[in-house]
């Protein structure tokens, strides 16, 4: 029986991703997606156990014996290290092995927009990378890290679990806390990174409202903030946030989102049209001023608008829009296209404004390359499509220049208000006083009026007395 290093290094050379060890079938290695089993006999309960048992420390054990699960990392010395979970299924042991390579890669080599460089240069706020389970959301959260360790003078600390990539320190000192070895829990982590001096914090993934609430808290404190959220949109990450707290919290934490959030990066994997693996497509959300008025509004519907019609001035881009350019760069198929998009008739009707043939032609793209009208038309969008972007910017900097000016006239009406009800008060206050000597009047009158009366009622009684 083949060793677990051994196994680990046969899907290490195979290029693949995951490795999966279940009983009574072989082991099975996922390569661009699709799984394969290898060739080696079918593994007996007791062969996992073999494979497992050596790696598991003590704490590791009692955890898997508590809670039917456990996360870890494990390292081939020359090899790679792996991100593992081992978990029980129809009672009997099963463990999942994701390879993640020593070297981390940097954003061009990953094939990843450069804006993304933006959110490391941030001073404060919360990046979020987001995407499913496989998606590189990992891989991109460790080459952003990387640029910034890198390139700024600062503290970085990191709560993970397990601790995936291993960062060396660079122009910033970074420090890296394992969940279950350095630390009890995510939660307890975030409570005393305050006290570490941080000036960047990674934190894993958010996992429950705790997390959530602190690192949005540690965000608001002055901290430039990465983690992770098992959402696939922008809109639906904002959306899974505030659907975290109880209703009465989220008209707060709302509020706080749209001034702490600077971006969501959600990703998935798609394959390439030459069939050498898989590349990233990924919808890119700059928190501007008319998104965080969204978010403050809870319009996220709105979101996917914005984002599409802020291409040139934000560089930000939908899903649809990332695989559009994958797709004109023949980077990936249009039947991938369609296949990986959420709104497949929203790109198609893009692809028909840009190629209006491309349906008839069944997807094919490529024009002759003799045909100079092909080279015309491309130059005939590039000036269309740079003088909508000119529009944009206009019209976004109106927008914001109107959203200022509405503001102004927002504070000056609340001021104006305010001098009302200060006014109103004082009116009131001088009714009151007024009443209240009325009142004292009145009766000091009665009073007098009453002493009179009886003076008069004595002098008539001695008139009668005196007729008499």
């Amino acid at each position: 029986m083949a060793s677990l290093d051994d196994l680990l290094r046969q899907m290490t050379e195979r290029g693949a991703s995951d490795l999966h060890l279940k009983p009574t079938r072989p082991p099975l290695i996922r390569v661009t997606g699709r799984l394969f089993g290898l060739e080696a006999e079918s593994l007996k309960p007791e062969d996992i156990q073999a494979m497992l048992d050596p790696v598991l420390k003590p704490h590791q054990r009692r955890k898997l014996e508590e809670r039917q699960s456990v996360d870890f990392g494990y390292g081939v010395h020359g090899l790679a290290r792996f991100r593992a979970n081992v978990y029980y299924q129809r009672g009997t042991i099963a463990a999942a092995f994701r390879r993640i390579p020593y070297q981390i890669r940097m954003l061009d080599e990953l094939n990843l927009p450069e804006v993304l460089l933006d959110f490391c240069d941030l001073p404060m706020g919360m990046v979020l990378v987001t995407g499913p389970t496989g998606s590189g959301k990992s891989t991109t959260l460790a080459a952003l890290v990387k640029y910034v360790t890198s390139r700024r003078p600062v503290h970085v600390v990191t709560i993970e679990d397990p601790m995936e990539f291993l960062f060396t320190d660079g122009v910033a000192s970074i420090s890296q806390r394992e969940v279950g070895t350095d630390t009890p829990s995510f939660a307890e982590a975030l409570r005393n990174v305050m006290r570490q001096d941080p000036d960047v914090i990674m934190v894993g993934e958010m996992r429950d409202p705790e997390t959530i609430a602190t690192v949005i808290t540690a965000a608001e404190t002055g901290h430039l903030v990465f983690s992770t959220l098992h959402t696939n949109s922008a809109t639906q990450t904002v959306d899974r946030i505030l659907d975290a707290f109880p209703p009465e919290q989220q008209n707060q934490v709302r509020a706080q989102l749209s001034q702490v959030l600077k971006g969501v990066v959600s990703m998935k994997l798609v394959e390439r049209a030459d069939g050498d693996g898989l590349t990233a497509a990924l919808e890119i959300m700059k928190v501007s001023p008319r998104i965080s008025q969204l978010i403050e509004k809870g319009e996220t519907t709105g979101l996917i608008e914005e984002v599409e019609s802020s291409v040139g001035y934000y560089r930000m881009q939908s899903m649809n829009q990332s695989l559009l350019a994958l797709l004109v760069h023949s980077t990936i198929t249009y039947r991938e296209a369609m296949g990986q998009s959420t709104d497949p008739e929203d790109l198609s009707l893009k692809l028909r404004k840009m190629f209006p043939n491309i349906e008839e032609k069944g997807g094919e793209m490529a024009p002759s390359t003799a045909d100079f009208s092909e080279i015309l038309m491309l130059q005939q969008y590039k000036k269309l499509y740079e003088e909508q972007e000119e529009k944009n910017k206009i019209r976004h900097a109106e927008k914001d220049e109107r959203i200022l000016e509405l503001q102004n006239v927002i504070e000056t009406r609340d001021q104006q208000m305010r001098d009302l009800d200060r006014r109103i008060q004082d009116m009131q206050s001088e009714s009151e006083k007024m009443r209240s000597d009325y009142n004292r009047l009145r009766q000091e009158a009665q009073e007098k009026i009453d002493k009179l009366m009886e003076r008069i009622k004595e002098l008539n009684q001695r008139l009668i007395s005196n007729g008499r």
